[in-house]
Formats: structure tokens, C-alpha cells, sequence
């Protein structure tokens, strides 16, 4: 199984960006999927969650800027964040829900700074 997570980088306060994961070794489509984030000194906490019929659900703090969504012919998910805030600067990934151990992958890093 292999969860390769991109997209990630630095912006400004109120920017945007898009994540990406990409999926294999799993069958995608049946999974509830996830994205975490942690930042530094900080536990990972689950941000955003996807189901395999595509019900979605949003961390208080991230409700109205970011949207989950997935492909299932692409076995990726995404995670569009809007109106990006200093508070966001964490390493985000992707996982199942639950999280499995052994799926974490790299990670991309967000850093949202002016």
C-alpha cells in the first residue's frame, strides 16, 4: 500500500491550494478516506473525511475554507483549502478512516506565512 500526498507549499494568508493523494495496494473505492495534519509540537489530528458514497465531514476550525473530495477512477483524494491561515502550517497527509499505521505516507508540508 502506497499513499503518496502532494500539492503542499508556502503561501500567504487568505491564499489557496490543492492537495492531492494518490492510492495503491488498496481498492480505493470502498475505503473512508482522510486527511490529517500536525503541526509542530502538536499531535496529528484528522482535518477532513471523505466516505466511499462521498459524505464528507470538516474539523470545526477548517469548516467553509476546505473541501474533501475524491476520484475513484483516479484512486485519489484531494483537499481544496481556502482562505489559508497562519494556523494551518502543519504537514498534512492522507489516510484511511480509521487510520491504518501502516499507510502513512511522506506527507506535504503547508506552510502559510506572510
Amino acid at each position: 500500500v502506497q499513499l503518496v500526498e502532494s500539492g503542499g507549499g508556502l503561501v500567504q494568508p487568505g491564499g489557496s491550494l490543492r492537495l492531492s493523494c494518490a492510492a495503491s495496494g488498496i481498492i480505493f473505492k470502498i475505503y473512508s478516506m482522510g486527511w490529517y495534519r500536525q503541526a509542530p509540537g502538536n499531535q496529528r489530528e484528522l482535518v477532513a473525511d471523505i466516505t466511499n458514497g462521498g459524505n464528507t465531514n470538516y474539523k470545526d476550525s477548517v469548516k467553509g475554507r476546505f473541501t474533501i473530495s475524491r476520484d475513484n477512477a483516479k484512486n485519489t483524494v484531494y483537499l481544496q483549502m481556502n482562505s489559508l491561515k497562519p494556523e494551518d502550517t502543519a504537514v498534512y497527509y492522507c489516510n484511511t478512516i480509521p487510520a491504518l499505521s501502516s499507510y502513512w505516507g511522506q506527507g506535504t508540508q503547508v506552510t502559510v506565512s506572510s
